[in-house]
C-alpha cells in the first residue's frame, strides 16, 4: 500500500513538472558561438539553431547519464528491500 502511494505522489509530482512549466526557446552557447550564430543568421543561415541544438544536447547528456544512475540504483535498491520483506520470520 505505501509503495502505491509513492510511485502515485512521485508520478503525480512529475506530471506537474513537465505539464506545469512552459516551455521556451533557450540560448545555450558561449560567447563565440553565440557570435559566430548571430552572424550566419543574419546572412540567411540556420546554421546557428543546428548550433544551439547541438549544445543543449550535448549538455542534456550528463544528466540522462545520472537519472540512468539513480533509476538503476533505486531499483537495485528496492528489489534488496523487497528481498529482506520476504524473508521468513522464525
Amino acid at each position: 500500500m505505501k509503495s502505491l502511494l509513492v510511485k502515485i505522489f512521485v508520478i503525480s509530482a512529475l506530471a506537474v513538472v513537465f505539464l506545469g512549466v512552459p516551455i521556451k526557446e533557450t540560448s545555450a552557447q558561449c560567447a563565440m558561438c553565440s557570435l559566430t550564430a548571430e552572424n550566419s543568421v543574419k546572412n540567411g543561415n540556420t546554421q546557428g539553431k543546428t548550433l544551439n541544438k547541438g549544445i543543449l544536447f550535448l549538455l542534456s547528456c550528463p544528466f540522462l547519464a545520472a537519472g540512468l544512475v539513480g533509476f538503476v540504483w533505486f531499483k537495485k535498491y528496492r528489489d534488496s528491500e523487497e528481498s529482506d520483506d520476504r524473508a521468513p520470520i522464525l
